[in-house]
């Protein structure tokens, strides 16, 4: 499974994020394209368990895409129009458009994927394939 990399070294998940969209990103203010958007992942002996922490958000402005073992989740900030009798003297709200991209294996059975959204958690439960497994046999000899 591809989803998860351990590293020892207290530096290498800084390097690991900042070289894994680094061509994505290249010639392009990173922070100004996308957001990064936190992630934990479980896993289970069921499956895999990716929780985004995106709140403020509607279910519907999220999407998620399989294509070619690639799962890719984002959000697009929508602007919205000011409203000329409604004065913002401060605004802490960031709303910023994320995009996360995983690789997916052999092992995650894509077509039954599930997504939900609650109390500002998008939430996607990877299943694993049912692992087949080969009896013994016991051959004759003639």
């Amino acid at each position: 499974m591809t989803l998860v990399k351990h590293n020892t070294a207290p530096f290498n998940s800084l390097f690991d994020e900042i070289f894994n969209s680094f061509p994505a990103t290249w010639g392009k203010d990173a922070n100004l394209a996308y957001a990064t958007v936190p992630v934990n992942i479980h896993e289970t002996a069921e499956g895999y368990h990716l929780e985004l922490n995106a709140p403020g958000r509607n279910k519907e402005d999220f999407k998620v895409n399989l294509e070619n073992g690639l799962l890719t989740i984002s959000y697009e900030k929508k602007e919205t129009a000011e409203q000329k009798d409604y004065k913002t003297i401060r605004r802490e709200f960031n709303f910023r458009s994320f995009k996360r991209s995983f690789t997916l294996d052999e092992k995650i059975n894509a077509d039954q994927i599930q997504a939900r959204y609650e109390n500002g958690v998008l939430k996607l439960y990877l299943p694993k394939k049912d692992e087949v497994k080969v009896s013994p046999k016991e051959i004759s000899i003639l």
